[in-house]
């Protein structure tokens, strides 16, 4: 379809995925402030933080673990599965179970798994099974309300994880992380004036950019802050195109994934190959994104990369992540595809609770 009919645009997203898309500054915001004014621990005094989530709950907290990677003081973990890790025992380890509905299975028998092991818990949700039973254990819940789709709620799933690990004091002091999230918000909103539908494709890098993955399988390459947001690409990929993704993370793809560019010769040009960039990448991941994408193209492969917009690590973060939300939806739309349509996922959830093949 033509990016620039808005009016096909709106037919294909009769839910306004691009609304949450367009408001997800305001919504990173919003979680922020929510999670500064909530109930929380008293003189809360933790050894090892393990976060517990599915999904676009579990997307967040991989983005929370990489960001306060290299000055949070106590060892973080993400947990997509059911029960715990053994190590996850005891009043020193905090478990904060992240689930939008509040009632995913998996983050249900985690939270559960977590008070039989005498571990201290925090419930973030919009309500549901999740609020019950935290409510009902004494456990702190930081609700929050979004009546859509999980994975456009990433700003509320970070945001929120963010503030507590701020309170808890494993970072930096809640006033200085306020203002990095102030200075994000202000880049967000400032790339996304030429990401908006209304902008032509002639000037919009998102629609460009939508327009070269449409018939290709996407791969985003990441590193260090920038992995996780790889993988949230290749997420949003898949559920709002309905499309073909995978991500990579540097440098280990530069250990075993640089090797596949001979097989299969008739798939492979059919691949596009995009690398995520930013100003804090370490020196050495830099050099090796671009000798990368520099030994694809030599291969023939299709290649395109993304410089991440700010000042700031957490600013170049959302930019990306941002960024990424755009091209997807614009992707959807050029697949002639509804973004928020989550029907194949519902029906395997349907089939799961039934217990059969």
């Amino acid at each position: 379809m033509n990016l620039d009919d808005f009016s096909t645009i709106q037919q294909l997203d009769p839910q306004n995925m691009l609304g949450e898309i367009d408001n997800l500054p305001a919504q990173l915001e919003e979680a922020w402030q929510i999670g500064q004014n909530s109930e929380f621990f008293e003189n809360p005094e933790f050894s090892r933080v393990l976060i517990t989530g599915m999904g676009g709950s579990a997307i967040g907290a991989d983005l929370v673990a990489a960001y306060v990677a290299p000055t949070c003081r106590v060892p973080v973990a993400v947990h997509r599965d059911y029960g715990l890790p053994a190590w996850a025992r005891g009043p020193e380890t905090l478990v904060i179970a992240s689930s939008h509905s509040g009632n995913t299975e998996e983050t249900l028998d985690s939270f559960d798994a977590a008070l039989k092991a005498g571990c201290r818990a925090l419930a973030i949700c919009t309500g549901g099974e999740l609020e019950k039973r935290a409510a009902a254990a004494g456990a702190p819940v930081w609700k929050f309300e979004h009546e859509g789709q999980p994975r456009a709620a990433v700003g509320f799933s970070f945001g929120l994880l963010l503030a507590a690990f701020a309170r808890l004091g494993l970072i930096e002091s809640p006033e200085k992380v306020t203002t990095e999230v102030v200075t994000t918000v202000e880049a967000m909103k400032k790339q996304q004036e030429n990401l908006r539908a209304e902008v032509p494709v002639a000037q919009n890098p998102a629609k460009r950019m939508a327009g070269q993955l449409v018939g290709r399988w996407v791969n985003v390459y990441g590193s260090g802050i920038l992995a996780p947001v790889a993988r949230r690409w290749k997420g949003q990929v898949n559920e709002l195109a309905k499309a073909g993704a995978g991500f990579e993370v540097l440098p280990e793809a530069d250990h075993n994934a640089l090797a596949g560019t001979r097989n299969p010769s008739d798939v492979l040009p059919r691949t596009f190959h995009l690398f995520l960039r930013a100003a804090s990448d370490h020196p050495r991941n830099r050099l090796r994104a671009d000798l990368t994408r520099r030994a694809l193209m030599v291969e023939g492969l299709n290649t395109d990369f993304y410089e991440a917009q700010g000042d700031s690590p957490l600013a170049q973060m959302w930019t990306a992540i941002h960024f990424g939300d755009y091209v997807a939806f614009y992707l959807a739309m050029a697949y002639g595809v509804d973004p928020t349509d989550t029907s194949m996922l519902e029906e395997f959830k349907a089939a799961m609770k039934k217990g059969q093949v």
